[in-house]
């Protein structure tokens, strides 16, 4: 049975690849032709949108992650 939380990371995931594709779509008109006003604001939210994300998850990787050291104590990682 898959539980509620893979269910939610698979969506994030297909989320996130949706984006990165919009993204990439963009961007290979970009360098044929140039985008309208209207895709160019896409682009830009799209990008934000992407960094922020990016952002979010490493920031949390960065939180949940610990050092040990020679004496075998576990410490978060500082900032």
């Amino acid at each position: 049975m898959v539980s509620a939380i893979a269910v939610f990371l698979l969506g994030v995931i297909s989320l996130e690849q949706s984006l990165i594709q919009r993204i990439n779509e963009l961007a290979r008109k970009a360098k044929i032709s140039e985008l309208s006003p209207e895709e160019k604001e896409e682009q830009t939210r799209l990008r934000n949108q992407y960094r922020a994300e990016f952002r979010r998850n490493l920031t949390d990787q960065l939180e949940h992650t610990y050092i040990m050291d020679e004496n075998g104590n576990k410490r978060k990682l500082g900032k």
